[in-house]
């Protein structure tokens, strides 16, 4: 039973290594879409807002991995 679990925490890493990435990356796509179906921004702006806040999550958590 513990190789099953292990196998299972090696696959979940694969996907999910950072927690608060995770969830960083599910609050902007569900703020950009909120936004969106509201008729707050338009369709190249919600682009641009996602491609903008991936790229300012992804380096805040690379500066977070390099301190570790």
């Amino acid at each position: 039973m513990s190789t099953l679990r292990a196998v299972w925490d090696e696959l979940l890493g694969l996907f999910v290594d950072d927690g608060s990435l995770a969830a960083a990356i599910l609050v902007l796509v569900g703020l950009v879409a909120v936004l969106r179906d509201i008729g707050a921004i338009g369709g190249p702006v919600a682009g641009g807002l996602l491609f903008g806040g991936l790229v300012l999550i992804l380096l805040e958590n690379v500066r977070r991995g390099a301190r570790r």
